[in-house]
């Protein structure tokens, strides 16, 4: 079993992700690496790629605060993104582009092996669940076998950055945020 260092490292070196070209560096996942909840978000973004580290900038700090919310900090879990690289001008990654990181993504959630795994927005989901709407399913625990995953576990929410746009989405990603502590005491009654 590769450690998270030696998968970063490889993926880092070996990955043909276009976005390689045009970002600073690749954003490795954060957090602990024996985390029974991992976030998983869309791209890095601008403080992202500068600094390489997921969810620093105003979504992270508004991440940071649902956290405490539920009595957790962003040392007791871990974030990565779906794609390790920024997207010029921010703009949403291009499914090859999502193609392209999603072995270095198994590979980190197998390593990690959490019990539930959480999807910041649309673009996380759809890597798992492709026919689903995050408007239809945002709060609402998800099973699912997915060969090679760790877990059967999922819980999909709005990106925190879309709450920062839009008022209402704020008090329901508060909101569904409450249902993660409930979630995991679920899964670990099973």
């Amino acid at each position: 079993m590769k450690t998270l260092k030696e998968i970063n490292e490889y993926w880092a070196e070996h990955n043909t992700c276009d976005l390689k070209a045009t970002a600073t560096q690749a954003v490795f996942g954060d957090g602990n690496i024996h985390a029974d909840v991992v976030f998983i978000g869309e791209a890095p973004g601008k403080n992202e790629d500068l600094e390489g580290r997921p969810f620093i900038g105003a979504a992270g700090k508004f991440l940071a605060e649902m956290l405490g919310s539920i009595n957790m900090k962003r040392e007791d879990v871990y974030i990565t993104n779906v794609v390790k690289y920024r997207p010029p001008n921010n703009r949403d990654p291009l499914p090859e582009e999502k193609e392209a990181c999603r072995p270095w993504l198994n590979e980190e959630l197998v390593a990690i092996k959490p019990k539930l795994i959480i999807f910041l927005g649309r673009h996380a989901m759809s890597n798992f669940f492709p026919e689903e709407k995050i408007s239809a399913v945002h709060g609402k625990l998800l099973k699912k076998h997915i060969a090679g995953m760790p877990t059967e576990y999922f819980l999909p929410l709005y990106h925190p950055a879309a709450a920062l746009y839009n008022g209402g989405l704020r008090e329901e990603l508060l909101f569904d945020f409450k249902k993660i502590p409930l979630a995991l005491k679920k899964i670990t009654q099973k």
